[in-house]
């Protein structure tokens, strides 16, 4: 049964942290004091419920925390070996934790432990940010709180931040709170109610502060031609523009894209401020680590042309990677990690908006919302001062402190597909939705491409939650709509790496009956559809130079002339050679092309279900019901091929095993003999 103290403790996380305004995804830490009996002496016990390393408020259970016994931590402090030494620190807590399981203790655990409270709140609010990082944050502090809210100088998070804050409680029992300077704010209470109602306080009288006495335009005047450009102008300039920027943020290694044109950013790139204060980068060590010390800024305006766009964007990639080269040799010890990479996380394009990159969707998506808040917080500091972030030597010590290297060296290998962004046509049933939901589970991002957008959408769901997947309409027939899929797909993940052109359909006619819509309908739908898929992705997977696969699901039918079957196998036979012909055009860009060439899937297939089914039994005499059965005894196998065996062909294709085979087919059909190839 959960403790009272550590079951208010999970109540008001979650409701600090559903409120951005409070704190930052994963950002901040919160604890409760409370006792439990010692299972081992049958004694009262008193313990710490803290949250975890890199858990997150909004969701945390009772899994998220870390239980530490009061008395064993508070001794540490008799060991404390010094500001030098204090990374050792962390390494002690395991040797105070109260039973098993749990989360690992953070490195605020002693801020928590040690200050002289039941509820400890530290939080990461943007406007608490912003009175820590103005130049005069420690004046407007008093200014703003009087002494019920106290400065503390920057430093380090760790064990000596956990004595000052403790230090600092004890002299100042009038006081709440604390403003960490470059950092965020700490509150506390004797109740849990107390801690957030104090917490809160702090929160919002810094917002109301700023409301009422900041500036109208803290980030200067309107930039001449920097407007935001209408929405359909901006997601085409930002549909047009991705593939290079995730090229780029994916030099030393790929990545995960996402995109927002958020009011706070289409503002501040506006303005005429905007290239000094993103050039100083963000303060609170949570931001950082997610953004980089500082974005790579377009300084281009918005009607700046496609092609200048991205000359300008190339030139200042490797202006920003030689400065972060000389940030980290200006800043590493012999004892730093490597160089984690020089390529920017954050890009900004004025009028347009704003690209991220993660290792995946999440962490893409995350690294924009952090820099939305420090947008924020520069803004409320210039408002009332001036912004003035914590040192590139602070920053160098937290980017590249050997704990973090550790939490980073502790995450699981990545799956075989993780950072690939695929779209799949016809993916809403059948082939195409088990071909999507297993590179999903490989750990790639997926689009459900298909007709019926509520089906593709559904399918999506699925899968998974957005980060994963996502469904869009695509009438593969219509240039235009195969173009508004792939600018989908580009603008949900970044660009695009691999994709499946499976969208079909079948009527099953001899010669003399089959009429001139039926030849157009099959072939405008398989030959032409997967024509105008691959040309429209081509573009992408070249601007991205990243390589990539395309995939074609063929048919056993390309080589097999069966009966009743002209425009079907004609069209498959299309299919089969636009692989080859890719093959040889696209191989210069690195872009793997192959088929796979199914036979007899019937269950779970769109196309059985739509008449295709019943055609084919009649031709062979025999109840639909028996269909695939009867594809089984055909075979040299004698097995039933089913959806998730053409599944696993594209996982084998576009994974690392056969990174050099281009030009393919496999055939996926349990053997028939008569459509080997040769």
């Amino acid at each position: 049964m959960t403790n009272q103290a550590a079951a208010d403790l999970i109540a008001r996380s979650n409701r600090l942290g559903a409120d951005p305004k409070n704190t930052n995804y994963a950002g901040g830490n919160t604890s409760a004091k409370g006792t439990e009996t010692d299972p081992v002496t049958g004694e009262p016990v008193e313990l710490l419920w803290v949250k975890g390393s890199g858990g997150d408020l909004g969701t945390l259970t009772e899994q998220g925390l870390a239980v530490l016994r009061l008395d064993r931590l508070r001794a540490l402090v008799d060991v404390y070996p010094g500001v030098d030494r204090e990374d050792e620190m962390v390494a002690a807590f395991d040797y105070t934790l109260h039973g098993k399981g749990g989360a690992a203790p953070s490195i605020d655990t002693a801020m928590h432990g040690l200050v002289d409270a039941a509820h400890v709140d530290h939080l990461h609010p943007d406007s608490g940010i912003a009175i820590a990082t103005a130049a005069d944050g420690e004046q407007l502090t008093r200014q703003i709180f009087g002494d019920k809210v106290v400065w503390v100088p920057w430093r380090r998070p760790g064990f000596q931040l956990g004595l000052d804050i403790a230090e600092i409680k004890a002299r100042n029992p009038q006081a709440i709170g604390c403003i960490l300077g470059g950092h965020g704010i700490t509150a506390w209470g004797d109740t849990s109610e107390e801690s957030e109602r104090n917490s809160l306080w702090i929160i919002d009288t810094a917002a109301a502060y700023i409301g009422e006495h900041g500036k109208a335009d803290p980030f200067g005047a309107e930039l001449d031609g920097y407007a935001p450009l209408d929405p359909a102008e901006r997601r085409a300039k930002a549909a047009a523009l991705a593939p290079t920027i995730r090229g780029l943020a994916s030099h030393d290694r790929p990545m995960v894209g996402h995109f927002t044109d958020a009011p706070e950013v289409l503002d501040f790139l506006a303005r005429a401020k905007h290239p000094r204060l993103a050039a100083l980068g963000t303060s609170c060590p949570d931001h950082f680590l997610r953004t980089k010390v500082k974005p790579m800024v377009l300084d281009l305006p918005a009607d700046a042309s496609i092609e200048d766009s991205i000359a300008r964007l190339k030139e200042l990639h490797e202006t920003y990677r030689a400065d972060y080269q000389a940030y980290y040799d200006a800043h590493a010890t012999p004892e730093s990690p490597a160089i984690r990479g020089a390529d920017p996380l954050i890009v900004l394009v004025p009028g347009v908006g704003m690209f991220s990159y993660g290792a995946n969707k999440q962490t893409a998506r995350v690294a924009g919302e952090f820099y939305i808040n420090a947008i924020n917080v520069m803004r409320g500091a210039e408002a009332l001062s001036t912004y003035s972030p914590i040192s590139d030597a602070e920053k160098f010590r937290i980017e590249y402190w050997a704990l973090e290297e550790a939490k980073l060296q502790r995450m699981p290998k990545p799956k075989q597909h993780a950072t690939r962004i695929a779209l799949v046509t016809g993916a809403a049933s059948g082939i195409g939705k088990a071909i999507a939901t297993r590179l999903a589970a490989e750990g790639a991002c997926v689009v459900i491409a298909d007709l019926d957008l509520e089906k593709a959408q559904a399918a999506a769901a699925e899968i998974g939650n957005s980060d994963v997947a996502i469904g869009v309409q695509a009438n593969v027939t219509d240039a235009a709509a195969v173009q508004r899929a792939i600018d989908d797909a580009v603008l949900a993940f970044g660009g695009l790496d691999l994709v499946v052109n499976n969208a079909g359909l079948s009527l099953s006619k001899p010669l003399l009956e089959t009429t001139e819509a039926d030849w157009d309908l099959q072939h405008d739908v398989m030959a032409k559809g997967s024509f105008l898929v691959s040309k429209a992705a081509a573009r992408v997977l070249i601007d991205q130079d990243l390589g990539g696969d395309i995939i074609y699901i063929s048919s056993k039918n390309s080589v097999f002339a069966g009966p009743n079957n002209i425009a079907y196998s004609a069209t498959k036979a299309d299919q089969a050679h636009q692989v080859r012909l890719l093959a040889v055009e696209l191989g210069e860009y690195g872009i793997k092309v192959n088929g796979i060439n199914p036979d007899g899937v019937v269950r779970g297939s769109g196309i059985f279900a739509s008449g295709w089914g019943a055609n084919r039994a009649k031709t062979y005499g025999i109840p639909e019901e028996d269909l695939g059965k009867f594809y089984a005894q055909r075979t040299i196998l004698k097995r039933e091929v089913l959806p998730e065996h053409v599944a696993n062909a594209v996982i084998v294709l576009t994974g690392p095993e056969l990174s050099h085979t281009t030009g393919l087919h496999i055939p996926v059909d349990a053997g028939v003999a008569a459509a080997f190839l040769r």
